[in-house]
């Protein structure tokens, strides 16, 4: 594929929103809170222009391509996330073993995991906040990543691995135990 002289991607700012790019680093405030980011290790030049961000790279392969696409989505999430935050959904799944969860401090502790007496502690990172009801968790933040990330490892600790996952009922050839805790839904705060 031949290189293209010139590449780039426009952002919209909304009102409200103020956005400070020097160099690499882009900073944006908004209602709900300030995310800045630096992008210095990306071969991309970021400016402000008239309310929007300009993502661009000169004689870009396919690669500085895909990359000016990466930038400019990283910048859209944060712009969400200070204008309408970001809330991940998940459920506690379980069929033998009442599993609960519950927030202690700055940590999240689940409970009775397969029957196991050891409890699974998660910290919360800064900048999340954590619910818990019966049967669901509910993780909320303005930085889609450190949310996402939090969604991701509380989903990951109770993922069952190998011999876990055979049915205790000896039968052979279904899913096998799926009790565990699982996103069901991504959506916005606001």
């Amino acid at each position: 594929m031949a290189r293209q002289p010139y590449v780039f991607e426009e952002v919209e700012v909304p009102e409200g929103v103020k956005v400070d790019v020097s160099g690499s680093k882009v900073v944006i405030k908004g209602p709900l809170g300030t995310l800045e980011r630096d992008f210095g290790n990306i071969p991309v030049i970021i400016r402000a222009s008239d309310g929007s961000i300009i993502v661009e790279s000169y004689f870009a392969g396919r690669s500085e391509k895909a990359v000016v696409g990466t930038v400019s989505g990283h910048i859209k999430n944060m712009i969400l996330g200070v204008t309408k935050g970001w809330r991940y959904k998940l459920k506690i799944v379980f069929s033998h073993f009442p599993m609960n969860a519950k927030v202690q401090g700055n940590q999240l502790i689940i409970e009775n995991f397969m029957g196991r007496r050891s409890k699974i502690m998660l910290n919360i990172p800064k900048g999340v906040k954590v619910s818990t009801t019966k049967d669901d968790i509910v993780v909320e933040g303005i930085d889609k990543e450190i949310v996402s990330q939090f969604a991701a490892n509380v989903e990951l600790a109770t993922t069952l691995r190998g011999e876990e996952r055979i049915s205790p009922h000896g039968r052979e050839g279904g899913p096998g135990v799926l009790d565990g805790i699982y996103v069901y839904s991504v959506e916005h705060m606001k």
